[in-house]
């Protein structure tokens, strides 16, 4: 028999027994980079870029605007380079299940406020980091319905789209099989689909069932929403498979196994996968031009280095306000006078009732059930429309909204928070008009980089005054109609729209119908800063769409 070989006190490279179990191998390689960090590969510093290199295209954002047209612009073969502010993650180890945890996947630098009804921002809207605010949204993915874009045209009041549904329509449908979007095999409301959605819905959770139990009473339509969760394992063309929704409920902290279709899990691979570089960590400071005006490159802090990237195309997908700041600080596409103007937040009013069922509001997919009865009321006194949704939430966010709408603070807050698991919510999603006294400014504080911050001036005008009123009134009959005792509402405005619009004339929008920038040949700008309107439903779905149309119709004027 054999000798065993020992590992000897003193031997400088002992044996080491080969780990035989897949869990345990991970676990010891998780803790090894832990122990060394350097080890990770998304903690290796990128070596620097050549500063005399000309990409065919910059992207400026990696989130819902920027990464579908980066993964479009790379499979079609251009050079391109995309720069993110913030930093790449791996969800498996950075998106706890745990709200105050996952602050980092917002956007905190201040953004100052003013005007009547002055904006929360941060988790309310904005994000950041190799994804941007997709890594964060709740994946709610209605799509607008075909009378959204034409506000002037039935209302006489705000602008047109440049184009309508139909020129949307064939992304819409490429987008729900891509991303594979879970939804209902009828869905009541808008235009007929060509194509079913690839998954069945997702289960509906508690304050989803109370939802469409008081709307069955009011007679009020619902329907399991469509949602950019995967209901069921899903291969990714040019990606792989990804896994089903575990229901955690935790959407807004960081999908931890990438069922949700942020954009790091999907169009971000995808680009990489076809040469795309994506430098993370990389803040943009100026845009440089040639005399004639065109775009020539960038110049962007990276982990404390000034660097400079060459660009033939800039396409500048950073929301809706990083992108007028950036335009406003380098005094670039301004002949219109409209960078900043037009500034629109969804409406958002939220309802909240106390029921004896245990309803415990941080399972499953957030908004889990849908209406678009009230897409245009019969009996409104107001333009537009609103959806109704039911809401989940998690006790943090929950806590300071009963904080701040019912002075509910000490001994009353933590009394009411006894309730929290019999908490159910429903909002509303409804569209917002443009209104001189909205807008976005650069004031003269500076931020810790000595960038002048933004100034987003809003102030509620009659008519989401109206519609706020007419939602509130609903929506309290549904849970009164559902059995809730207790009900109140928080005023609340979601989302960042407006402020650098499309437009069929460079006398009163930024951009054409193809995203290009009206003064600037080489300039495109891509995501919910270009919305002409709010639309009444959620945006990420449209931004995406407009994302991928945006590539095409640059990629046909260059072929």
């Amino acid at each position: 028999m054999p000798e065993e070989e020992v590992a000897e006190e003193g031997v400088l490279n002992p044996l080491q027994p080969e780990i035989q179990d897949p869990l345990l191998k991970e676990i010891i390689e998780e803790n090894d980079l832990q122990a060394d960090p350097s080890r990770d590969p998304l903690e290796q510093p990128a070596p620097l870029p050549d500063p005399d290199e000309v990409v065919d295209c910059v992207v400026i954002g990696t989130g819902a605007g920027g990464a579908p047209l980066l993964a479009r612009l790379a499979m079609a073969g251009l050079k391109v380079v995309a720069l993110e502010a913030g930093p790449w993650h791996d969800p498996r180890k950075d998106f706890a299940t745990d709200e105050k945890a996952q602050a980092f996947l917002f956007w905190n630098d201040e953004r100052l406020s003013a005007g009547q009804d002055p904006l929360a921002f941060g988790r309310n809207n904005s994000g950041i980091g190799v994804g941007g605010s997709t890594l964060h949204y709740t994946a709610y993915t209605p799509r607008a319905q075909d009378d959204d874009f034409y506000l002037h045209r039935d209302f006489g009041v705000g602008v047109d789209w440049p184009f309508g549904y139909d020129e949307l329509e064939p992304y819409y449908d490429e987008l729900e099989q891509f991303l594979g979007i879970s939804g209902p095999e009828n869905y009541p409301w808008g235009p007929t689909r060509k194509h079913k959605y690839p998954l069945a819905p997702l289960p509906l959770n508690g304050a989803a069932q109370l939802m469409q139990r008081g709307c069955e009473q009011l007679g009020i339509k619902t329907s399991p929403a469509a949602n950019a969760a995967l209901s069921a394992r899903y291969y990714q063309e040019g990606i792989g498979w990804r896994e089903a929704c575990q229901n955690r409920g935790f959407c807004q902290a960081g999908c931890n196994i990438g069922a949700k279709a942020s954009m790091d899990v999907t169009f971000l691979p995808l680009a990489a996968n076809h040469g795309a570089d994506i430098r993370p960590n990389s803040y943009v400071t100026e845009i440089e031009r040639d005399a004639s005006g065109a775009v020539t490159g960038v110049v962007y802090e990276q982990n404390g280095i000034t660097l400079r990237q060459k660009c033939r195309n800039l396409f500048l997908c950073a929301g809706a306000i990083e992108t007028p700041r950036l335009l406003l600080l380098n005094e670039l596409a301004l002949t219109s006078g409209q960078v900043g103007r037009n500034f629109t937040a969804h409406t958002g009013v939220q309802v909240w009732g106390t029921f004896p069922e245990d309803v415990r509001p941080y399972k499953g997919i957030p908004g889990a059930l849908i209406s678009e009865d009230t897409h245009r009321p019969k009996d409104a006194d107001f333009v537009g429309g609103y959806l109704l949704q039911s809401i989940g939430v998690m006790p943090v966010t929950f806590a300071s909204q009963a904080a701040r709408a019912r002075k509910l603070w000490g001994q009353a807050g933590r009394d009411y928070m006894r309730n929290y698991n019999h908490i159910a919510g429903i909002n509303i999603l409804g569209d917002c008009l443009p209104h001189e006294s909205n807008y976005m400014e650069l004031a003269e504080e500076k931020d810790a980089r000595g960038v002048a911050k933004p100034r987003i001036h809003f102030t509620a005008q009659e008519n989401e005054k109206r519609m706020t009123a007419h939602a509130e009134n609903i929506m309290r009959q549904i849970w009164e109609a559902a059995g809730a005792t207790d009900i109140w509402a928080f005023p609340r405005y979601a989302h960042t729209i407006g402020t650098a619009r499309m437009g069929l004339s460079g006398d009163d929008a930024v951009v054409n119908a193809d995203g290009r920038a009206f003064d600037v040949p080489n300039l495109y700008i891509c995501d919910n800063s270009v919305f002409p309107s709010a639309l009444s439903v959620n945006p990420a779905l449209t931004i995406m769409a407009l994302s991928l149309r945006t590539a095409d119709k640059f990629l046909e004027k260059a072929r």
